[in-house]
C-alpha cells in the first residue's frame, strides 16, 4: 500500500499469500492496516514530535513500523510490554533499519504537545485530529457547519461495523432469533427494514446455518437504502424490470433481484469487466435466475434504472481510508463529468414513465445535488422526485 497499491488490493494479496494465520489474526492484520492509513496524518505528526520524521527514515517499511508502534500506543493504549513482542527482532521477517531501542523510545518517551499556533484555524485542527487532507477538510467545511463536520469526520474515522441484509425481506426477526440460538449476538438496524448489525467480533456468523442457507448478505446499510430508494413508497418492485447500470461487484444487484422476485428481471452492467465477473459469480452463488448481464443493457425495456455512479468515495472512507490520501480536487471534477454523462446517456434511452435513481457514496454536493440540478436543467422532460414520493411505471 505504501508503494501505491490500493489498500483493499494490497491486503487481499498479502493475506492470500500469508501462511499460518488464523481468522482472528487475519482480521487484526486487515484492521491494523486500515487504522494506519485512517490515522496517518496524526501518527506522522506524533513521529515528527518524537524526532522520527519520514525524511529521517531510511526505508518505506520503517514508516509503517513507526506508525504501527504509535498507533498501538496512542489509539490502543498499550505499553512496551505489549508492543515490544509485536515489533522487535527477532520477529516476523521484514526489511527494517530501526533498532529495537528506537522503537522502545517511541513508546516510552513522553509525547510532546503539538506546537500549533494561535492562528491555526478550526479546519486545520480538524484535519489533524481526524487525519484528513487539508484541502478535503476545507471542502467539507464549506458545506457542513463545524458541529456537523466534526461528527461526520469522526464517523469516517471509525472502523465500520459488520452489517448484513436479511433475505427474504421482512424476515429479520426470525433471522435474529435463529442467530441467537446459534450464539451469535446481532441487532436490528432501525434505519433499514432488513438490516442487522453483528456485535460479535468472533465472526462466527459466517459458520451459522442461517448464513449457509443464504439468508444473509454482507452489505452496508447505505447500500441497502439505495435499493430501498428504487421501491415505490409502500409498494413493491415485484414482477418489474430493473437495470443496474453500474453494478460493480453486484452487491445492490442481489438486493434488486430479491426485490423484483422470481417473476421480475434485473439487467446488470458495468464498464469494468473484472468487477462484473465478480457480480456474475455472486449471482450464481445465490442462485438468482432473474439476473442477466446483457450488453448493451436494454434500457428501453426497464421500469427502474439504478445509476450508482462512480464517485470520490468520500462517504465510504471508513472502509477504504487510503482513498482520502489519493483523492484530488481535480479528480472530483472528473467524477462530476462522468456522473453527468452517465445520467444523460441513460435519459436518452429509457422509456416514458421509467424511474432513474441516482446515487453515489460521496458526501460532496458537487457529486450529488449539483449533478442532479445540472441534469434537470438540460432535460426538462424529467422531474425530481424525492425519495418517499409515489410513482407508477407505464
Amino acid at each position: 500500500m505504501l508503494k501505491g497499491d490500493p489498500l483493499k488490493a494490497a491486503l487481499a494479496t498479502a493475506l492470500r499469500e500469508a501462511e499460518g494465520l488464523g481468522g482472528q489474526e487475519r482480521r487484526f492484520v486487515a484492521m491494523a492496516a486500515r487504522e494506519l492509513s485512517r490515522h496517518q496524518r496524526l501518527l506522522d505528526l506524533a513521529a515528527r514530535l518524537l524526532g522520527h520524521s519520514h525524511a529521517k527514515l531510511v526505508m518505506t517499511e520503517d514508516q509503517a513500523l513507526v506508525r504501527y508502534t504509535l498507533w498501538r500506543r496512542i489509539f490502543c493504549g498499550e505499553g512496551w510490554t505489549r508492543i515490544g513482542p509485536e515489533v522487535r527482532l527477532p520477529g516476523p521477517v521484514r526489511p527494517r533499519t530501526l533498532h529495537d531501542a528506537v522503537l522502545e523510545g517511541i513508546v516510552t518517551r513522553p509525547l510532546p504537545e503539538s506546537p500549533g499556533s494561535e492562528s491555526e484555524s478550526v479546519v486545520d485542527r480538524l484535519a489533524t485530529r481526524y487525519s484528513f487532507p487539508g484541502w478535503l477538510t476545507q471542502r467539507l467545511a464549506d458545506v457542513y457547519p463545524v458541529e456537523t463536520l466534526a461528527g461526520l469526520m469522526a464517523s469516517l474515522d471509525e472502523e465500520p461495523a459488520l452489517h448484513f441484509r436479511v433475505r427474504p425481506a421482512g424476515t429479520r426477526d426470525a433471522v435474529l432469533a435463529a442467530l441467537a440460538e446459534e450464539g451469535v449476538v446481532a441487532e436490528a438496524v432501525p434505519s433499514s427494514p432488513d438490516a442487522l448489525r453483528v456485535a460479535d467480533a468472533s465472526h462466527r456468523i459466517f459458520e451459522t446455518k442461517v448464513m449457509k442457507a443464504r439468508r444473509l448478505q454482507v452489505q452496508d446499510v447505505g447500500s441497502q437504502l439505495i435499493v430501498q430508494a428504487c421501491l415505490p413508497p409502500g409498494g413493491t418492485l415485484q414482477g418489474l424490470t430493473v437495470a443496474d447500470v453500474c453494478a460493480g461487484a453486484g452487491g445492490k444487484t442481489l438486493g434488486l433481484a430479491d426485490a423484483v422476485g422470481a417473476k421480475g428481471r434485473v439487467f446488470a452492467g458495468d464498464r469494468s469487466k473484472r468487477r462484473l465477473s465478480d457480480a456474475r459469480e455472486r449471482v450464481r452463488e445465490f442462485g438468482l435466475k432473474q439476473v442477466s448481464f446483457p450488453h448493451p443493457v436494454p434500457l428501453d425495456a426497464v421500469d427502474v434504472v439504478l445509476v450508482d455512479a462512480p464517485c470520490s468515495g468520500t462517504g465510504s472512507l471508513a472502509r477504504e481510508p487510503d482513498q482520502k490520501w489519493k483523492l484530488t480536487a481535480k479528480a472530483i471534477t472528473a467524477f462530476q463529468t462522468t456522473q453527468s454523462a452517465l445520467l444523460a446517456e441513460v435519459a436518452a434511452q429509457v422509456k416514458p414513465g421509467a424511474r432513474i435513481v441516482y446515487a453515489t457514496c460521496s458526501v460532496l454536493p458537487e457529486e450529488n445535488d449539483r449533478v442532479v440540478e445540472g441534469f434537470l436543467a438540460k432535460h426538462p422532460g424529467f422531474a425530481l422526485e424525492p425519495v418517499g414520493e409515489g410513482w407508477a411505471p407505464e
